[in-house]
């Protein structure tokens, strides 16, 4: 894909790296077959391949609009795309480094900035935890279009307590332990089960993850 940069990207570090990323994209559309947001909303513009073609174009006008930063918002960044990516596009990197400068172009509301700093402030607190298992007691009693958002309380199961030579460190992150714990431990299990031992961290403290999904830098 040949991108012609905009003039304030041409000599910047981001106009450079994102122009590289978006040089290896063949516009095969692989990507698509294993991006969840497409296969659920089946638009073009809510798969890497419609994003990548909204990048390069804020990239060469350098303007774009709501609609643009609203297909970026909802891709998960899972990167799953790049699993089968035959050009090896580092999908996941380009959104990183274009959602910021999206952000600046395009200016929040104050409700949206206002919901983008309670979930960077209340996800890396032990109050998610608390206030999400409180949620889910409650579960029963809320009306469905609210119960629908909160996914059934199930148990984790057993974690192994063997000891074997060989180690993996388990970074339990501020969400699973919360939302599903079941994860990490059936992760735990498997691992044992062909030789490893899971040494976890619960207070190794937050990764930043979010803050990075979030658009922050």
């Amino acid at each position: 894909m040949h991108v012609e940069l905009a003039p304030q990207f041409s000599e910047s570090e981001f106009g450079q790296e994102a122009g590289s990323i978006l040089g290896k994209c063949v516009h095969c559309g692989f990507c698509t077959a294993t991006c969840p947001t497409y296969q659920i909303l089946g638009d073009e513009l809510d798969g890497p391949r419609g994003r990548i073609y909204l990048i390069k174009e804020f990239l060469e006008t350098g303007d774009c609009t709501d609609t643009t930063r609203t297909h970026l918002d909802r891709c998960l960044t899972c990167r799953a795309c790049e699993t089968t990516c035959p050009s090896g596009v580092n999908y996941g990197r380009l959104l990183e480094i274009s959602r910021p400068r999206i952000d600046q172009t395009v200016p929040r509301d104050r409700r949206d900035r206002f919901k983008r700093w309670l979930l960077r402030r209340l996800i890396g607190s032990r109050w998610f935890s608390m206030t999400f298992r409180i949620g889910q007691s409650l579960r029963a009693l809320m009306p469905s279009v609210v119960a629908r958002h909160i996914p059934e309380s199930r148990p984790a199961g057993d974690r192994p307590t063997a000891r074997v030579k060989k180690k993996v460190l388990m970074l339990e992150g501020c969400v699973q332990p919360a939302m599903a714990p079941v994860i990490n431990a059936a992760a735990s299990r498997v691992l044992m089960q062909i030789g490893y031992e899971v040494v976890s961290t619960p207070t190794a403290g937050c990764c930043g993850a979010i803050d990075l999904h979030l658009g922050a830098e």
